[in-house]
């Protein structure tokens, strides 16, 4: 089986539009401190890009959460590989995903979070795909809205490749 990758988004588009994310939180927060909660291993590129364009003090805090465990359905329940370093009590947060499909891990890692008390929590999403949408989740940043197609690059990995592709593309299975 042969695997073709389709631009849906160039690294042109992806970088402009993440630009005008970090405009929107720039605006919205000021100068205050913000604390990036980076979601392993997908949003890494997109956290770093947006980090970049922020004026504002960033610390930047990784978590590795799965929903999935060996399955390919949700199990219902999350389980935490990786959690925060730093405490997120008093602190504006933005939790940072690569993309929202369909709304479980995040429809329980949010309550999760709120628990720690951040002073502010908001979820910033490069992608989103609504039409996949199990549970009430949207997110208060979005770089692109997409239909239900399974996409690569930019974080967005297909057993564990295509990750560092620097752009959004739709995977095609050929057979040979």
């Amino acid at each position: 089986m042969k695997e073709i990758v389709h631009v849906m988004f160039s690294r042109e588009q992806v970088e402009n539009r993440i630009k005008e994310m970090a405009d929107q939180i720039n605006e919205e927060y000021g100068m205050k401190p913000l604390r990036l909660i980076c979601i392993l291993k997908g949003s890494v590129f997109f956290s770093c890009e947006l980090a970049k364009h922020l004026k504002m003090p960033v610390t930047i805090d990784f978590m590795s959460v799965s929903s999935y465990g060996n399955s390919t359905s949700s199990s219902g329940k999350i389980t935490i590989k990786k959690d925060l370093e730093q405490s997120i009590q008093g602190v504006d947060c933005l939790l940072i995903e690569d993309i929202i499909d369909t709304g479980y891990t995040l429809s329980m890692l949010k309550p999760m979070l709120l628990e720690r008390k951040p002073e502010s929590f908001k979820i910033c999403t490069l992608l989103n795909k609504p039409d996949r949408r199990e549970v009430e989740m949207e997110a208060d940043y979005t770089g692109f809205s997409i239909p239900d197609e399974f996409v690569v690059g930019y974080g967005l990995d297909y057993a564990q490749k295509y990750r560092n592709l620097p752009f959004v593309g739709t995977l095609e299975f050929i057979e040979e």
